[in-house]
């Protein structure tokens, strides 16, 4: 297995709010694990918030028992994590209303097990590019409910405002994901800085040409500051081995 991580604050912020954790080796009973984490909140509290999470959710992961399904402790492991970000906003004012995205992915056997909350997305990148994750945003709410034309004035004035985050109430609802990957497939963890600046099909385009993982990783956050960095940039790519793959 192979696997990159790059993370940037982009042109316009002033300081990087994502915060990434890649592990292609176990982390307790998983066998491998990779986040990525998009925070919010003002002064240093969303960039408290993603790092807090990934420490946090790694370390729950820990201290999981052998046995349990890669849902099972991804699903445990957030839920504990939320509440110790949670309870760390109640007790520090310049924390208060911090949150932050969160995608995790684990690799086994030819399967990908996602968890997502909010907007930072998961792709499937081969001879096409296809989007596991579903964002919590309002304007794909919008969109799912027939308000909203995606790619319109509204949809992209609208599309930072996330409908669901991590560590804003004692429990958190996750969305859980399950996708086959086919032989030559890499996955793609980003954050909103990758996607809202770099359309699909030209991620799918320079993870296919790149030279490897590092070259495309390194072109994909090149490409997001050229065409404006207006966020902070965040991709971990990974390539699972392909003797391990089994085809859809």
């Amino acid at each position: 297995m192979q696997a990159v991580g790059r993370t940037d604050k982009g042109l316009v912020r002033e300081i990087n709010q994502d915060y990434i954790y890649t592990s292609a080796e176990p982390v307790g009973p998983l066998p491998n694990l990779f986040l990525v984490a998009d925070g919010m909140g003002g002064h240093n509290a969303g960039d408290f918030a993603s790092r807090f999470l990934v420490q946090q959710l790694v370390a729950a992961v820990k201290e999981q028992p052998s046995g349990k399904p890669e849902v099972q402790v991804l699903k445990e492991s957030i839920a504990a994590a939320n509440y110790q970000l949670y309870e760390k906003a109640s007790e520090d004012i310049h924390l208060s209303g911090m949150g932050t995205t969160l995608v995790a992915a684990v690799y086994q056997a030819g399967v990908l097990y996602v968890a997502n909350v909010g907007d930072s997305r998961l792709y499937l990148v081969g001879k096409e590019i296809r989007q596991i994750t579903r964002d919590h945003s309002y304007v794909e709410e919008m969109v799912a409910l027939g308000r909203m034309d995606r790619g319109s004035a509204d949809y992209l004035r609208n599309k930072n405002i996330i409908t669901r985050a991590v560590g804003t109430a004692p429990e958190v609802n996750v969305d859980f994901f399950e996708a086959e990957v086919e032989p030559g497939q890499v996955f793609l963890l980003c954050s909103d800085g990758l996607s809202n600046m770099v359309e699909n099909t030209t991620i799918q385009k320079i993870i296919k040409n790149a030279p490897s993982l590092e070259a495309a990783a390194r072109i994909l956050v090149d490409k997001a500051n050229a065409s404006g960095g207006a966020d902070n940039i965040s991709v971990v790519l990974v390539r699972p081995e392909e003797s391990g793959v089994r085809a859809c």
